[in-house]
């Protein structure tokens, strides 16, 4: 099946690769164009965000790369003003942005956790406080936002506020998907397992292998039913799902893509 979101407006927050590979948003930023979106690459980075508009429209496709810190209610209120300027319309929201912080409520810093709330619960609120009235009026659209399992259980890692702010997302989802169901507007959460992004990389190596990161690799495919971890595609196929009118009937709930490893702990 091709075209899944042809003719769509789609702005994917943290479509940029926080390192070489491939990322969450990178992947799911080209799929939504591969499928016919139309999408708006929005990124702390700037050359990173470019660098996912540059393979897009490499590809034949159409995109529009903007920096923006997603934390900041004039950027993104820009980010959503240029979108329906350049395109006209906005159909699907992919809130992609986060970060992760290691420490436990008395190891971890206040600005630490002030910084991860930001990042990765107030840019939801803030794209959606810009996104929604735009979907209200169109009578429809498909928000999309990335939790994870660790803001339904306890994955190992001592990242309060990578948690916190996580189990955060799905209510606050939750709450966007009931209000809005009638407007034709449709919220729905992505909770990855352990995936191997790039993401992972610097605020992680230390806590599993001592800085080696053959090593954490592969003791984090060891914990996975599978035997492996996932990578961005996973994610980016779920994601294209939940964005796209397959999921019509889909809202208020929760998509985990996290090959069993929850099973374990359910």
């Amino acid at each position: 099946m091709a075209g899944r979101l042809q003719d769509k407006v789609a702005i994917v927050t943290g479509a940029g690769s926080s390192g070489p590979g491939w990322g969450n948003g990178k992947a799911a930023s080209v799929l939504f164009a591969r499928e016919g979106a139309r999408v708006v690459c929005v990124d702390l980075n700037e050359s990173a965000a470019e660098e996912t508009a540059g393979i897009i429209r490499e590809e034949g496709h159409d995109a529009l790369a903007i920096r923006a810190d997603v934390a900041n209610h004039d950027d993104v209120k820009s980010v959503v003003d240029r979108t329906v300027g350049h395109f006209g319309r906005v159909d699907v929201l992919h809130n992609n942005v986060g970060i992760v912080e290691v420490g436990g409520p008395v190891e971890a810093s206040e600005e630490s956790w002030d910084r991860v709330m930001n990042v990765n619960l107030k840019s939801m609120f803030l794209t959606c406080k810009y996104v929604l009235p735009i979907m209200q009026k169109q009578k429809g659209g498909a928000i999309v936002n990335v939790s994870s399992i660790a803001g339904i259980r306890w994955t190992g890692v001592p990242y309060i506020s990578y948690s916190a702010s996580k189990s955060g997302a799905l209510q606050f989802t939750r709450s966007v998907a009931l209000q809005y169901a009638s407007d034709g507007v449709r919220a729905n959460s992505i909770l990855p397992g352990l995936m191997n992004t790039p993401m992972i990389v610097e605020p992680l190596k230390e806590v599993y292998a001592a800085g080696d990161i053959e090593k954490m690799i592969e003791i984090r495919d060891q914990q996975c039913p599978m035997g492996r971890m996932g990578d961005a595609w996973d994610v980016a196929y779920a994601a294209l799902f939940l964005a796209s009118d397959e999921a019509k009937y889909v809202t208020a709930t929760e998509l985990v893509v996290d090959g069993g490893i929850t099973g374990k702990f359910a």
